[in-house]
Formats: C-alpha cells, sequence, structure tokens
C-alpha cells in the first residue's frame, strides 16, 4: 500500500494554504480532492474580501486567524503573484439607535489587535465625502482601512502551483469513503475506487463536508450546516460604482449583504443567508436575488442591478460551536482539523495553513527544507499588459495574438497555459477560474466552443468528453445512427 508522511483532504483555500506552507519542509504530502479541480466549493464562491478583523469575537480562533491572515495577504500575493488590491471598507449605521453597535465594532476590532489607524468612526456626510453613492439614509460609518480585496480563484491556483513546484502531489476525482486508524501511528485513507493510501498525519479541510470527515475518526463529533448564500455580479462598466467593500452591521446569519468592487473591476453583491440541509444545493432562487437587490439598495444609491451579468451561490461551512475548529484531534492522535472555516475564512487561509504546517512538522519532527522555493509567476494577461509587452510576449508566442474570449481579451495563449500549470484546467470551469474566459458579459455565449477545442486538444480527448466541471457535465452528446436519434 501506498504511504505518504500527510495526506490533506480538501484542495480549496484551506487545504491548499497547509499544503503550501508543508512544502517548505522534508514531508511527502498529497492532496486528495473529491472534484475535478482546486477550488471546486466554498473558495469559487465567495464575497472576495480580506477582512480587516473588527468583526469576530475576541479570544476566538476566528479573531486571531483573521488578524493573522489580514497581515499575510499582502506579502504572500507578492510572493504568488496573484491579485490584491487594499481598498478599505464601510460598515454603515442608519439609525442613531445602531451608533453604539458602530463602537461596538471599533472597540472589539482594536481588542482584535488593529490599531486606531487601521479604524476611524466617520459622520455620513464624511462617508458619502469619500463614497457619493451611499444611501442618504447613512448616519455613521465605521471605517476599517486595512480591508482588502483579493481574486479566491488566483489566490487558490497560486497555493496550490507553488505547493506542487515544491513536491507536493494533488489528486482530484478522489473522494474520501473512510479512514481507519493503523497501528499506534497513522491511519489508512480509502477513496470511493476502493484505493487504499496509508500516512502518518490527516488534515481535514473538507469544508461543508469536514464533520463526515472528522466523524470517520473522532467519538467527539462536529456539525457543519451548510449556509448558502446567493450574490449578483454586475458589469465592468459600472465596477466604479463604490470604491470600497460597503457592508452593513452585521446580524446572527453572518456579516449581511455587502457591495463590493472585485479586483478585476466589476461590482459585487451579496450574500444572502440561509441554511439548507444539502451541502451542494448551490441553485439561485429569484426570492434570494430579489434579497439581494433590496439589501443592496439600502446601502447603495442607484444600485445598477440593470447591469447584472450572472448570479451565483455560494456555501459556507457553519460549525454548531460559531468557531473554526482547528488543529489535533483529541481523540484521533495524528488527526489535525481545519473545519467549519466559514467567513473571515478566505482571510484566515494562510494563517491557518502556517500554523497547522508547524504543528505537524513539530509532531512529525520533519527537517524545514533548505531548497524551498515561495515563488510562482502568474500566468500572463494580456488584456493588463501594455502595448510594448503584449508585442513582446507575441514574438515569443503567436497564441498570445489569438483573441478567444472577447469580453475578457482573453488569448489562446494564455488558455493554453492555464491547461499546463500543474495542476492545471481540466474543464471549462478550470480555465475559466484561471484566466477569466468566459467571465465576462456574455458569459461564455461566444468562447465556448473555441475553448473547448483548445481542452480537447491539450487534453487529448475528444469533445464529447469535454466537460463544464466533473464528470457527468460534458457539453456535447453523440449521435446515435443505429436509432436514429441522440445518446
Amino acid at each position: 500500500m501506498e504511504k505518504k508522511d500527510v495526506i490533506i483532504i480538501g484542495a480549496g483555500v484551506t487545504g491548499c494554504a497547509i499544503a503550501r506552507e508543508l512544502a517548505a519542509w522534508k514531508l511527502d504530502v498529497l492532496v486528495l480532492e473529491k472534484e475535478e479541480d482546486v477550488c471546486s466549493g466554498t473558495s469559487k464562491a465567495n464575497s472576495a474580501i480580506v477582512h480587516a478583523g473588527f468583526d469576530a469575537k475576541t479570544g476566538s480562533l476566528k479573531a486571531r486567524f483573521n488578524i493573522e491572515g489580514s497581515r499575510r495577504m499582502e506579502v504572500l500575493a507578492g510572493e504568488l503573484d496573484f491579485a490584491y488590491r487594499k481598498n478599505g471598507a464601510f460598515v454603515l449605521c442608519f439609525s442613531e439607535e445602531e451608533r453604539g453597535q458602530v463602537q461596538e465594532l471599533y472597540d472589539r476590532g482594536i481588542k482584535n489587535g488593529l490599531t486606531a489607524g487601521d479604524l476611524e468612526i466617520l459622520s455620513g456626510d464624511e462617508a458619502r465625502a469619500l463614497e457619493p453613492a451611499l444611501s442618504d439614509e447613512v448616519v455613521c460609518a465605521l471605517y476599517a482601512k486595512s480591508s482588502a480585496i483579493v481574486c479566491p480563484f488566483e489566490l487558490t491556483c497560486a497555493l496550490a502551483e507553488n505547493a506542487v513546484k515544491n513536491g507536493t502531489e494533488f489528486r482530484f476525482l478522489s473522494e474520501v469513503t473512510a479512514i481507519t486508524r493503523e497501528g499506534a501511528d497513522g491511519f489508512v485513507v480509502e477513496l470511493a475506487g476502493k484505493e487504499r493510501v496509508a500516512a502518518r498525519f490527516v488534515v481535514n479541510a473538507a469544508g461543508v463536508f469536514a464533520d463526515k470527515i472528522h466523524n470517520l475518526v473522532s467519538g467527539k463529533k462536529l456539525s457543519i450546516q451548510p449556509r448558502k448564500g446567493d450574490y449578483l455580479l454586475m458589469d465592468k462598466e459600472v465596477g466604479g460604482t463604490v470604491d470600497r467593500t460597503i457592508f452593513q452591521l452585521p446580524g446572527k446569519l453572518g456579516k449581511g449583504v455587502l457591495v463590493t468592487p472585485t479586483v478585476h473591476g466589476n461590482l459585487l453583491a451579496g450574500p444572502t443567508a440561509e441554511d439548507v440541509d444539502d451541502p451542494e444545493n448551490t441553485a439561485t432562487t429569484a426570492e434570494a436575488l430579489a434579497d439581494v437587490q433590496a439589501r443592496a439598495g439600502r446601502s447603495v444609491k442607484a444600485m445598477p442591478f440593470r447591469q447584472v451579468i450572472t448570479s451565483f451561490t455560494g456555501l459556507r461551512a457553519h460549525e454548531a460551536g460559531g468557531d473554526f475548529v482547528i488543529g489535533p484531534c483529541a481523540d484521533a492522535p495524528g488527526f489535525y482539523d481545519a473545519a467549519g472555516i466559514e467567513s473571515p475564512g478566505l482571510t484566515a487561509a494562510p494563517a491557518i495553513g502556517l500554523y497547522l504546517a508547524g504543528e505537524i512538522a513539530k509532531a512529525a519532527g520533519a527537517e524545514r527544507r533548505t531548497d524551498f522555493d515561495g515563488t510562482r509567476k502568474a500566468i500572463p494577461h494580456v488584456a493588463l499588459m501594455t502595448d510594448e509587452e503584449r508585442a513582446a510576449l507575441i514574438r515569443q508566442d503567436a497564441d498570445y495574438a489569438q483573441i478567444v474570449c472577447r469580453c475578457e481579451t482573453v488569448t489562446e495563449g494564455e488558455i493554453r497555459e492555464s491547461i499546463r500549470r500543474n495542476p492545471g484546467a481540466r474543464s471549462m470551469d478550470g480555465v475559466k477560474r484561471r484566466v477569466r474566459a468566459g467571465m465576462g458579459r456574455c458569459q461564455a455565449g461566444f468562447c465556448t466552443p473555441r475553448v473547448m477545442e483548445i481542452l480537447s486538444e491539450e487534453l487529448g480527448i475528444p469533445m464529447e468528453e469535454v466537460c463544464k466541471n466533473r464528470p457527468g457535465s460534458e457539453l456535447l452528446c453523440t449521435a446515435s445512427a443505429d436509432e436514429g436519434g441522440v445518446s
């Protein structure tokens, strides 16, 4: 039976952050993911906010890893070459009765480790002077200057690529079905295809399925509640409606509906918060999207909802205790949890990765690698280049002169590079997340056929096997001549 030092279950942003940090140690690491690619669960559908750290309860793991992750994110963006912008955030107050809640958030932020220079309470007029589109109802606002925005796809892919660069292995379409103890020092992990892999240490970063993975080995059960949130994404034409991320005062189900620019120039509104039973329920509803419009419209005047180009749903992994569950499992030595990673999970991921990698390396008695390379270069994005840069790139590779996605100015060269990366795109969604082909106004209406052709060529598979994401989502079907129909 194959043996590894560490198996990480889940290739979302948290699992990939742990993998990247473990790659700095002399350990043989395997990442198992049940989907066809990294960033296929919660990490692909969220608000993309690097939270400042004023919201989480003081003393909680959420507060600790939020602050640490926020401070680490900008450094990590430089090392791994992904999009990041410190744009700041407002939390709006709409009545004098709520003013005390704004002060409470300010005080909590200071207790959590922010400084007076990071936070400021503004009057309604002061807030509107900075953000003219804000509602006239705004009485005051908390201004969090260290809040930022990021691309969650680029972040997760960058972490995974850097882990692979340093020797980590990723296996996709590998769903874990059982974990058993192997003597006193290790586990056997069984996959859906009955493949079995042994490891000294197992890390549970399985998102909305983290309770199921944890409960395979522990008598102290976890309970994850999938919490669904619907979003509306608007065209880049209205991306400048606000410059900062605009929150409302948080409620019992989360931070509420926000309005924010994205690092790629769009405008985003959402999410709602609805507890659901099905951990794969990512269907939007008319009711939820109407709620997004109503709530966002309270924060920002004349929200440009006529410019919506798509809607989507994300699932958050809310653990019953209300906090992250991070660290060793008390009754299963060698098993480590990174569970209940809901907001501010994206922000916290770099810090969670650093912490758990250190704990596992210490338990394993591992040595730090002297040849670890913590850098990664992004796929060239032609749309962001100067004419001179673009011409130089085309001289190296003529594929970068062929525009495939007109909305986002994505070239054939970028698409081919996204597939050739390790781990690379194996589906239409995989290409979209890496280079934004299909992310624009027409939502892949124009570029789909050519992207499918390139995937077919690069992967060496027939067009009929090209999938939107996981197997079973093929885009084409074949005619059955003997039956005179379609199969």
